[in-house]
């Protein structure tokens, strides 16, 4: 707060005490009085009129000036009600009322939002379970019925299997906290575990699977794990070239410090300069936009989430024509700090 912009808020009471003063000077010049007493009245209305306004400059420019330092330090903008003291000033107390009054409303609006995302999330997540049970009554269904047009309609059941797989981690992904188990966990049981889910969709494309040097624990939720593992794998299978034999690479390496899980194909790759999108929502790319393809955009970027969720990073790198190496890189130790 600026001396300088102060006084403009107080120019048009300046201006006024100057009129009052000069007032007051052409009445004292009709009076036979002292010239000492004619100069000394105006000097002391002014002199105490600048102190006043010396101490409240001061008194409101502590107040603003620790306000707005106390902001630039809080993360949470929202609580700086909770941290400065009412000011001595009505026009501080009027501020300070209103900032309450704002975070109040502001929070009477989050909750209520809040409470209308946790039921429709606890719908969404209902509604999955629920639909589960007609889905493997129509595959058990197809198991005992066994012929082209069950087969074919088996491979499109899976596929919306997998989607609905999406949709309920998608729904947790917020509160990964609430269903995360931290334990010691070998990578070679979580890459068994993914590959059999996807063993149907790998057998119909033909990929050969090359999986080596697995026998690595790492600390993590294994389920979490599995579905990350599981989208990148499908999005592997869905961009394989058909030209020449597809392949699969997944296999680990010890670092000093991480353990990092590689899943390496040799599919039709990505564009140079859409790498760096592809953990973007809803973000397709040029492979994605073809029609046989039909991509959503959301499994790398739900992958993403999730990673930066579990502490775990996530890398990729392609080179079009050539394939994808995506890697899991998991830190050492026992905890992670996923608040």
């Amino acid at each position: 707060m600026k001396f300088k912009e102060f006084l403009k808020d107080k120019i048009i009471t300046i201006i006024l005490l100057i009129f009052a003063i000069i007032t007051i000077e052409i009445f004292l010049l009709t009076y036979p009085i002292a010239n000492f007493i004619k100069i000394y009245i105006p000097i002391i209305i002014l002199g105490l009129y600048i102190i006043g306004i010396i101490i409240e400059y001061l008194i409101k420019r502590n107040f603003y000036t620790n306000l707005i330092m106390k902001l630039d330090e809080l993360e949470e903008k929202y609580l700086i009600t909770e941290i400065i003291k009412s000011p001595n000033f009505t026009e501080g107390k009027i501020l300070k009322d209103a900032l309450e009054q704002i975070n109040k409303s502001m929070f009477e609006n989050v909750n209520k939002y809040k409470y209308m995302t946790e039921d429709y999330k606890e719908y969404i997540e209902l509604w999955i379970h629920e639909i589960k049970t007609p889905i493997a009554t129509s595959k058990m269904i197809m198991e005992n019925n066994k012929n082209e047009v069950t087969k074919s309609i088996d491979e499109e059941i899976e596929k919306i299997e997998n989607y609905i797989e999406q949709a309920l981690f998608y729904a947790r992904s917020s509160t990964v906290e609430k269903d995360y188990y931290i334990r010691k966990t070998n990578l070679q049981d979580i890459v068994n575990e993914s590959i059999k889910k996807n063993k149907n969709i790998l057998i119909e494309q033909k990929i050969s699977l090359n999986i080596h040097d697995l026998e690595k624990e790492v600390n993590t939720d294994s389920k979490w794990i599995v579905f990350i593992l599981n989208q990148i794998i499908q999005n592997s299978v869905k961009y394989m070239q058909t030209s020449h034999l597809s392949e699969i690479e997944i296999y680990a390496k010890q670092q000093k410090e991480n353990v990092i899980l590689y899943i390496k194909d040799n599919g039709i790759g990505i564009k140079k300069g859409e790498i760096t999108r592809v953990f973007e929502k809803g973000f397709t790319g040029t492979n994605g936009r073809e029609a046989n393809k039909k991509s959503t955009g959301i499994g790398l970027y739900l992958c993403k989430k999730l990673c930066n969720k579990l502490g775990i990073a996530i890398e990729l790198n392609s080179l079009q024509n050539e394939g994808t190496e995506v890697r899991l890189v998991f830190p050492k130790g026992s905890y992670v700090d996923i608040t």
